[in-house]
């Protein structure tokens, strides 16, 4: 089941599994499980330890992607270290405010880099950006991105979170913030976001389909006739046992994280249709699960305030 993953510079953690959810599904009775993924991504190691700075590296280099309106990143294009400065000044650190909410804009960063590299997605609105500054664009959805594909487009409403678990008792928050995000309220709400800020202007070019986009996403239009075009990408950054006792990226550690990361899929998923199942859309939506492991949360997030702080108190 191991597929050998890309480790590029631009998207460097490797794909341990890419693949529809009804290939590992246990249970047979269980409905509906189209249009469900589950993505399996995994740091490497380096002379017996996580690559924990190659890890940030990945944060630091796609902050701006939420934090920075489009129009802010191209004219600090050439200007790196202004850039991250300008980043982490629209950072909140709710990080510090509580177990529940410690690391979510870390994990809200990680799945911009996801979306841009890993699915080629536009960044429409960037999220850290207006929470920082409009308070009403920033509820919703953790992430908003368009997937153009040729002449057409899909919408990404994404939910991101850092847990020090993953088990049984920690998935229902996350069903619960799902089912906050496809309320046809909620989602009527996204898209007219996407339509009134500036970036989809400036991120889509062709200007047909950027006129096919805003006429889709008309309030006066039903969410019935986008719904097909809904992905919901739900990554979970997880402290991992499996992954703290490791010291090598080999095929035994991939093994047994392929492994959990079934087993969680599993848990994941029925606990999702059980509570989702009985809302109109849902079957149609498609749901993309990504879980990416880390030896010790504490420490990673100890090391991203310091970082947040030392370029906040940058000139």
């Amino acid at each position: 089941m191991v597929t050998q993953g890309i480790d590029t510079m631009s998207f460097q953690f490797e794909i341990l599994f890419d693949d529809m959810f009804s290939k590992i599904c246990n249970d047979a009775s269980l409905a509906p499980v189209q249009r469900k993924r589950l993505l399996s991504l995994v740091n490497g190691y380096e002379d017996g330890k996580w690559r924990s700075g190659r890890f940030h590296s990945f944060i630091w280099d796609n902050i701006a992607q939420t934090a920075l309106t489009e129009r802010e990143r191209s004219n600090l294009v050439d200007r790196s270290h202004s850039a991250l400065v300008a980043a982490a000044r629209n950072l909140r650190l709710t990080d510090k405010e509580d177990d529940i909410s410690e690391g979510s804009e870390l994990a809200e960063i990680v799945l911009y880099g996801v979306m841009k590299h890993y699915y080629k997605a536009l960044p429409v609105v960037p999220k850290i950006f207006y929470k920082q500054n409009t308070q009403d664009n920033a509820k919703g959805a953790d992430s908003v991105h368009i997937v153009v594909t040729n002449d057409d487009f899909s919408l990404w409403f994404g939910e991101a979170k850092f847990y020090n678990s993953i088990d049984d008792t920690r998935l229902g928050s996350v069903i619960t913030s799902i089912r906050n995000a496809i309320d046809t309220g909620k989602l009527k709400k996204e898209n007219a976001i996407i339509t009134n800020v500036n970036d989809l202007d400036d991120l889509v070019l062709n200007k047909t389909l950027l006129k096919s986009i805003k006429a889709a996403l008309d309030s006066d239009e039903s969410i019935d006739k986008i719904v097909g075009k809904l992905h919901v990408p739900i990554l979970l950054i997880h402290e991992c046992g499996i992954t703290n006792s490791s010291s090598s990226l080999d095929n035994e550690y991939r093994e047994k994280v392929i492994s959990y990361h079934t087993d969680r899929a599993n848990a994941y998923f029925k606990k999702q249709i059980a509570k989702l199942s009985s809302i109109a859309k849902y079957p149609s939506i498609t749901f993309h699960l990504i879980l990416l492991p880390v030896p010790n949360k504490k420490a990673i997030v100890s090391k991203f305030i310091a970082n947040v702080e030392h370029y906040k108190g940058q000139e």
